[in-house]
């Protein structure tokens, strides 16, 4: 039988996402029946509605019955922020389009090659180096899940190298979390945190860039460790048995010289070269210029679907390109619904009309504790929203104002609450199911959610303990 070609969602991966998420949109509807319906003003500031912090009262329960949490995922498509939900399915389906065609033309192979030829014994420093460029783009540009398109290049990378394919996901995806997660100059959080604060954009950088360098150490030992034991002794890997699979999928990844031999591959290197230029090019530059930074995610998936399908005839795909183009979009096709499923999970609780609730909750049980409490507080309020709302950008018009009081209250500075308030909205994106960068990352490999939570919590065990003392600092020393 002909193997398929670009990333296929296999079909264990599919059903245990689901019953995670189809668990999750319970636990939210049961939520909707338990916890007192309530609200708080809003006004809106440059377009986006932010919150009145003493204006919480509760409010009669809204009409949402129970046989609505089952249509929840098709009503996000009109629900507030459905557009993003839209621009994140085209965005998954293109790449998964443009991937299937370069996996039949050998471009990917070629290129891959080629990387690990001209490195040759130091491997370690390619991981070092591509790691740090990833984390780089997260805490500097505030770039996330528009370097996805790269995920199967990178694990085929990993490959090549003799890793696996969480490697491979560890030295992109999660090396940009952690990147943006660090926020050294991140417009989308620290950047929209500080301008709803009253602090000057970007101040109190010095910190945080040590913070950054503080955790790139942390996640290079991470991986290398990881690297170095797999390569040692492959079986050790938890996906091992998957890979395996995969390798055998695609053939052997051994190293060829088609770059080197064949014009034609020549060409569309150089081609596809260009395409990711461009790429590279609008996500450097979205931060700073407006329109892009609301079209960073569609017109990148745009860019390499024309420049992964031509790289792909160039190279000689010919009538089987088409096929192959099908084979990744449908391959890709299961994410969708799982994308559906994680964004209807906030839907649920705001359509029940809770989300305000949980919030004056707990802005309430913090109330009269340290300033190292208080911050701790915020930090873990802003993980139990993102479990409900993975953007940054909206949880914090949605905190950010009644945080920032708050924090002026109990005696903690606003930088330090902008600082918890990063961390916790950034730390967790690579853990939570309710992220689409996650299910869609993980969905163009082989690694299933419960298998990627067992190895990327012993990380974030050491990333949360880092960040907590640097709360800790920032509070003793009055970070500003």
């Amino acid at each position: 039988m002909e193997q398929k070609s670009g990333a296929q969602i296999s079909k264990k991966a599919f059903i245990q996402a689901v019953v995670i998420l189809f668990v999750l949109m319970i636990v939210a509807g049961v939520l909707t029946r338990l916890v007192p319906a309530g609200s708080y003003s809003r006004f809106e500031i440059e377009g986006r509605q932010v919150i009145a912090p003493d204006s919480f009262r509760l409010t009669e329960r809204p009409d949402y019955p129970i046989w609505r949490w089952f249509t929840a995922p098709f009503e996000v498509f009109a629900a507030q922020d459905s557009f993003t939900v839209i621009g994140i399915i085209v965005f998954i389906l293109l790449v998964g389009t443009a991937f299937g065609v370069m996996d039949r033309s050998g471009i990917l192979q070629a290129v891959i090659s080629k990387i690990v030829k001209t490195y040759g014994g130091r491997k370690y420093t390619l991981l070092l180096v591509v790691t740090f460029f990833f984390m780089a783009l997260g805490g500097f540009f505030g770039i996330f899940e528009e370097i996805i398109p790269l995920v199967p290049i990178m694990v085929a990378l990993a490959y090549s190298l003799g890793w696996d394919s969480l490697t491979g996901l560890g030295m992109s995806v999660l090396a940009t979390n952690v990147g943006f997660s660090t926020a050294v100059f991140n417009p989308f959080t620290i950047g929209i945190a500080h301008q709803l604060s009253g602090l000057p954009l970007f101040s109190g950088a010095g910190p945080r860039l040590l913070l950054f360098f503080i955790v790139y150490g942390i996640l290079a030992a991470f991986l290398t460790t990881y690297a170095r034991k797999i390569e040692k002794k492959s079986e050790a890997s938890a996906v091992y048995a998957e890979d395996k699979a995969e390798k055998a999928r695609h053939g052997s990844f051994e190293l060829n010289h088609a770059l080197d031999e064949d014009p034609r591959m020549r060409r569309a290197a150089i081609f596809l070269g260009v395409f990711f230029a461009l790429i590279l090019t609008v996500l450097v530059l979205s931060p700073f210029v407006e329109i892009l930074s609301d079209l960073a995610l569609p017109l990148t998936g745009l860019l390499f679907v024309i420049g992964g399908i031509g790289a792909g005839l160039i190279a000689g795909a010919g009538k089987a390109a088409w096929r192959a183009a099908w084979d990744g979009f449908v391959g890709i096709s299961p994410a969708i619904p799982l994308l559906m499923m994680a964004a209807s999970v906030r839907h649920i609780i705001a359509s029940g009309g809770i989300l305000d609730t949980l919030l004056n909750y707990t802005v309430t049980a913090v109330t009269g504790v340290n300033p190292f409490a208080a911050a701790l507080a915020i930090y873990g309020l802003t993980l139990v929203l993102e479990l409900f709302i993975p953007s940054g950008s909206a949880k914090a018009f949605l905190l950010i104002p009644i945080v920032m009081p708050l924090a002026d209250l109990l005696g903690v500075n606003r930088q330090i609450a902008v600082s918890a308030y990063v961390f916790g909205d950034g730390f967790s994106n690579m853990v939570y199911p309710t992220n689409a960068a996650l299910l869609i990352a993980l969905s163009l490999t082989v690694i299933t959610y419960p298998k990627w939570f067992r190895w990327v919590i012993k990380l974030w065990f050491w990333v949360i303990l880092v960040t907590v003392a640097f709360l800790g600092l920032a509070v003793l020393f009055n970070y500003q």
